[in-house]
C-alpha cells in the first residue's frame, strides 16, 4: 500500500512538471532533435515511434515489451510520469531511454532515474550521440533533425 501511495505522489510530482517548461525553447539547447534519437533506437529495437494512445497521448517508441519514452538529460524526472502513463496505456511494461549529449557531466542524471526505476520496476537505458552515427561535420542521418537546419553565421 505504501509502495502505491509513493508511486501515486511520485507520477502527480512529475506530471505537475510537464507543463512548467515549453519544450521548444528548451529543446533549442541542442544541436540533434529528440525526434533523431527515437528515430535510431527505435529502429535499432524494432519499435513504432509516435504511437497513439487512446487518449491522444503519443510513445515515442512502442517495443514488443516496452512503451518507451525519451527525454533530454534534465527532464529526467519528467520521462519517469509520461513512461507510467504509457505503460498504463498500452498494457507494456515503462521504459525511459536518456539522451545524454555530454556523459561525463550528465551521468548524475541518469543515475537518479536508474535508482528509481529499480525501485519502480521502470526500465532504464541511456543513449549518447554514437547513436546518431553523425557524419564528419556532426550531422546526424535523419533529415528532419535540427542540426541540418543550422545555420551558418
Amino acid at each position: 500500500m505504501r509502495k502505491e501511495f509513493g508511486l501515486s505522489i511520485l507520477i502527480s510530482m512529475f506530471l505537475l512538471q510537464t507543463c512548467s517548461a515549453s519544450e521548444n525553447d528548451y529543446s533549442k539547447a541542442f544541436r540533434h532533435s529528440e525526434a533523431s534519437y527515437q528515430q535510431a533506437w527505435c529502429s535499432a529495437n524494432g519499435g513504432i515511434t509516435e504511437y497513439q494512445n487512446k487518449d491522444h497521448t503519443r510513445v515515442d517508441c512502442l517495443t514488443k515489451t516496452n512503451a518507451v519514452e525519451f527525454d533530454f538529460a534534465t527532464k529526467w524526472a519528467e520521462s519517469i510520469g509520461q513512461a507510467l502513463h504509457y505503460g498504463i496505456m498500452t498494457g507494456k511494461k515503462p521504459k525511459v531511454v536518456l539522451i545524454l549529449d555530454n556523459p561525463k557531466s550528465q551521468m548524475a542524471y541518469y543515475n537518479r532515474l536508474k535508482q528509481i526505476g529499480e525501485l519502480y520496476d521502470i526500465e532504464t537505458e541511456y543513449v549518447t550521440n554514437d547513436i546518431l552515427e553523425l557524419n564528419g561535420q556532426g550531422n546526424c542521418p535523419y533529415q528532419d533533425c535540427k542540426c541540418h537546419k543550422v545555420t551558418k553565421k
